[in-house]
């Protein structure tokens, strides 16, 4: 039964449509056939025999190609992405060729350890080699239509068509509409704490290839070299990994669709999530709900970050990097920080280059951070402008032969419309410029 060919349902959609409603999906995977069972369901509700879409030549083509956009560093063998490219074909026919044979065994993962926005403790991220990044996009072309097709609605994280501002639309809304009452959760550790065997029972619901279900389960038991000692994991899939995103969601979806049966208003971002509501009372029950979930389901609610929110008063709750707080919303304190610290290292005062220069560089890092926070309010913007024109009147100030900060004569001399004229640019300017052109 396990290489049992999937069944084409009579009522299939038109081929059009369906193309049209997956345009997303790998085409060199999804064929129309495939795609119109995939739209009006498969016999039993489980898919075989995946592993050939997995090895065939042209999906690694097309995986690598994301690999190689995703750019990223060497694994454990320190093989590069260029590397990896000088002989690609020969690459992808040898692995092409293990996947089939199921003599492929992915490498260890290399742990590197980043700095948390804002904290002094770090995160481990997970990088695998190349050939393993090539081999979990291509089985991730094949899985990822499959688990899509029945996300719930409000879960925006890492998903095809959806982001953030997806998300952030969804909260604003819903706070406009009286729902102030909101459940700000934290999940400890999420990535590093996934049971694989409830996860795979989950991956199994869909899908019967037992050829693709060793697959995931060998990367989920990778080792970890870490600093020269090397481990296998227990739990968890790592930050980093190709499938780790999407093994994610599957895990969390149970979760998403119990939220959306209650009646429950949920936004998801991968394990960062909030919960809005009317009242108080439907918000200690929904963080009940919560709290039992995920303690069947193996996973803990950080007591200290995991909370009651009234948004009508002081305080407020972070979001995807928003803060959110009485009607209104601004970058939360560690943008702004992340923001600051990459533009002070672009306006050192003894920075060499022409003004015309330091501008341009900052001007876009501003747009680009901009582009994302600009629904903010008025004020932190405004704050975040004088900051910027401060840094670059110290640098005038420090050409001029005078020590300091820009200050008091410096905003005669070096006015606002001084850096309007030379291009500055403003996030308060282009904040305004954007409400005016936006439909009402």
């Amino acid at each position: 039964m396990e290489y049992q060919p999937t069944q084409v349902p009579q009522a299939a959609t038109q081929v059009g449509e369906t193309r049209a409603r997956w345009a997303w999906a790998e085409p060199t995977v999804w064929t129309d056939r495939m795609l119109a069972a995939l739209d009006n369901g498969v016999k039993g509700g489980k898919w075989f025999s995946l592993i050939d879409k997995v090895y065939r030549r042209d999906n690694l083509r097309s995986a690598f190609a994301r690999v190689k956009a995703n750019r990223g560093s060497a694994g454990v063998d320190h093989q590069t992405i260029e590397k990896f490219e000088d002989n690609l074909e020969a690459n992808l026919a040898h692995l092409s060729d293990s996947l089939c044979t199921g003599g492929y065994r992915p490498q260890a993962i290399r742990r590197h350890w980043i700095d948390k926005e804002g904290k002094k403790e770090q995160c481990p991220l997970g990088i695998p080699t190349v050939r393993d990044r090539v081999a979990q996009a291509a089985v991730r072309s094949v899985l990822e239509p499959i688990f899509e097709r029945d996300f719930a609605e409000h879960s925006y994280g890492f998903r095809p068509g959806r982001g953030c501002k997806d998300a952030l639309r969804r909260v604003g809304a819903l706070l406009n509409a009286g729902h102030h009452w909101v459940v700000d959760a934290d999940l400890k550790s999420y990535f590093d704490t996934i049971p694989h065997a409830r996860l795979m029972t989950l991956v199994k619901a869909k899908v019967s290839d037992g050829r693709v279900l060793r697959l995931i389960e060998r990367y989920l038991k990778q080792d970890v070299l870490d600093t020269a000692k090397r481990w296998t994991p227990e739990e968890g899939t790592p930050q980093g990994a190709v499938l780790s995103p999407l093994l994610s969601n599957i895990y969390l979806d149970p979760l998403d669709h119990l939220m959306a049966a209650s009646g429950i208003e949920m936004i998801r971002y991968a394990d960062d999530f909030v919960i809005l509501c009317q009242t108080r009372s439907e918000a200690e029950r929904a963080l009940q709900t919560v709290q039992q979930w995920t303690a069947s389901a193996g996973l803990t609610l950080h007591p200290d970050k995991t909370r009651l929110v009234d948004n009508t008063q002081r305080g407020g709750f972070d979001f995807l990097g928003y803060h959110f707080e009485r009607a209104k919303r601004w970058p939360r304190k560690k943008s702004l920080k992340k923001l600051k610290d990459t533009l002070r290292a672009k306006t050192r005062r003894t920075n060499g280059h022409s003004l015309e220069h330091i501008i341009s560089d900052v001007n876009r890092t501003l747009r680009g951070w901009f582009e994302y926070f600009k629904h903010s309010c008025k004020t932190p913007l405004d704050r975040l402008d004088k900051w910027m024109r401060m840094r670059i009147r110290s640098i005038l100030r420090r050409r001029a032969g005078r020590r300091g900060r820009g200050r008091g004569a410096d905003h005669r001399r070096w006015t606002n419309a001084y850096f309007a004229e030379r291009g500055l640019f403003s996030t308060l300017a282009a904040r305004a410029l954007a409400s005016r052109s936006s439909p009402r």
